[in-house]
């Protein structure tokens, strides 16, 4: 089971490397064509359609990782325990925050009946969940991962 769960923390901590990156590349594209008022082309429609399924497969191995956690703890000391609060509450909540407002903005996206529509609707959900991500993700750099051992990958 250790060897299991090692492989899954490997792969969720270096997935999020390849979701940030379809994620700012659909959001700078996103934004370039609303404001270029460009053709929205099968190209970036797959674009969005790929950091949707990069996202949605994190946001699955994040929670099965939940469920085999030990930072993830319902007892009395979770809310006064920064590291256990942040991956009991606050890094699940921004995330699933993040994959209902990606989820979102493909799918109204779909419903819209021009490109400069489409282009907006994915540039403002796409990029508000990017941000939510962004401020979720377990930094190294942050001070209460320091004794933890969050690496990059």
């Amino acid at each position: 089971m250790d060897t299991f769960k090692q492989i899954l923390i490997s792969s969720h901590s270096g997935w999020r490397w390849i979701v940030l990156i379809l994620l700012l590349a659909a959001v700078v594209k996103m934004h370039m064509g609303w404001k270029g008022k460009k053709t929205f082309v099968a190209g970036d429609r797959k674009l969005a359609l790929f950091a949707m399924m990069a996202f949605h497969l994190q946001y699955l191995f994040g929670w099965i990782l939940y469920l085999m956690s030990d930072y993830v703890q319902f007892s009395s000391e979770t809310m006064s325990t920064s590291i256990l609060r942040f991956f009991t509450l606050e890094h699940s909540l921004m995330m699933t925050i993040a994959f209902i407002l990606i989820t979102m903005g493909y799918s109204k996206s779909k419903k819209k009946d021009n490109d400069t529509a489409r282009f907006k609707v994915v540039a403002v959900f796409y990029t508000i969940a990017l941000v939510v991500v962004l401020a979720g993700i377990p930094w190294p750099f942050r001070e209460m991962f320091a004794n933890v051992g969050i690496g990059w990958f």
